[in-house]
């Protein structure tokens, strides 16, 4: 994998880059559509490609585990094969998932027993065998096993829990190194920052995973119901210990709010199932707003979903018309909101993009801020 740096804001911390590796070139800022389970909820491959356009998707290690399980991926020739999708694909490590099981799972210096939420059969996962499993997968990055703290967390135990995922991680690197790839492509390796809401605990994460050495790096633990500005904050103490060169992925994260200000700070990557969650429920993200497609005062409304057009069902389909989808259960309308949803995500980070290389993000990124911070 090479990343290389082709832009900064002078009035942030902003960048612009490029990361390419064998499935191709990734613009950053980027913004990953979720894949959980080998699919983009309710989005075809091909409206994926060409109508949203993502450079990169990522996959959810712990569910793909399960089901379709490593050895239907193994025979498929890996998950790209799989899902048919030739761009890159990042995967987790499984670590928040296991985190989200509080009540079905054990966490233990040698991994994390757990109960799988489909059928209760008991599993364990070690840095040892999530190496394994992403190797399987056969995402473009993979992640290291980690412990997501929950928020508010105690001191001590997120202090604990962030030298577990140290050593974690370096059982993660040991093992990798033993491991031969399965398919004909190289994989990159991220380690994660972790360390709550406490700014020494993430000064000294961040240092102990700029030191492993590995190609990028990415932040976890943020995004777990702690106020923005304390997101804000954590962000800022480690992108600015992160090395330079290398990209910053923000795992989790957010908002179309929350991903500018945090591209401000000097992240490069995010993920977040908030486009394509929030559009089965209704809610549609413009540069102008939130709409909730159910109110009543859409049902008159014959003006396009998004005057922008951004993609294709923008200007197809009229506001009522997806109002009166949502109304009556209609799958087509969850589809509509979805791909509305990350075709606007995509736009927003390439936009961001275009202002860092032209020099005036920060004007750009205060005045959408205030934009998007409004209901329709």
């Amino acid at each position: 994998m090479i990343f290389k740096l082709e832009g900064k804001d002078s009035q942030s911390k902003a960048r612009a880059g490029s990361i390419t590796t064998d499935h191709g070139k990734i613009e950053t800022p980027i913004f990953m559509p979720v894949g959980t389970v080998a699919s983009v909820k309710g989005v075809h491959q091909r409206e994926l490609k060409n109508d949203i356009n993502p450079d990169i998707i990522l996959g959810n290690t712990y569910h793909l585990y399960l089901r379709p399980q490593t050895t239907i991926l193994e025979k498929a020739g890996g998950l790209h094969k799989f899902m048919n999708w030739g761009r890159n694909i990042l995967t987790d490590s499984g670590g928040y998932q296991v985190y989200s099981l509080s009540a079905n799972r054990k966490i233990k210096e040698e991994g994390v027993k757990f109960k799988s939420h489909i059928d209760g059969s008991y599993h364990t996962f070690t840095p040892e065998n999530v190496m394994e499993i992403q190797r399987a997968i056969g995402a473009d990055i993979i992640m290291a096993f980690d412990e997501c703290t929950p928020y508010p967390c105690d001191y001590n135990y997120a202090k604990r829990s962030m030298h577990m995922t140290h050593r974690w991680l370096d059982r993660c690197i040991n093992h990798l190194e033993k491991t031969p790839l399965k398919y004909d492509y190289n994989q990159a390796f991220f380690p994660i920052v972790q360390g709550s809401t406490y700014k020494d605990l993430r000064m000294q994460s961040a240092e102990y995973i700029a030191n492993s050495g590995a190609v990028g790096n990415a932040i976890g633990g943020l995004s777990v119901g702690e106020p923005a500005e304390e997101m804000y904050t954590m962000t800022d103490v480690v992108c600015n210990i992160l090395p330079e060169d290398k990209p910053r992925y923000l795992m989790g994260v957010g908002t179309p709010i929350n991903i500018l200000e945090n591209i401000a700070l000097g992240v490069d990557m995010f993920d977040c199932v908030m486009p394509t969650r929030n559009a089965r429920n209704g809610m549609l993200f413009t540069a102008h707003g939130t709409i909730n497609i159910k109110n009543k005062k859409w049902e008159d409304d014959f003006s396009p979903v998004d005057e922008m057009g951004i993609t294709y069902v923008d200007t197809d389909y009229t506001k009522a018309y997806l109002r009166h989808l949502f109304s009556v259960n209609e799958r087509l309308g969850a589809q509509i909101a979805t791909i509305h949803n990350l075709g606007f995500y995509l736009w927003l980070v390439r936009e961001a993009r275009k202002h860092i290389l032209a020099g005036d993000f920060r004007t750009w990124k205060d005045n959408m801020v205030k934009q998007m911070d409004k209901r329709l």
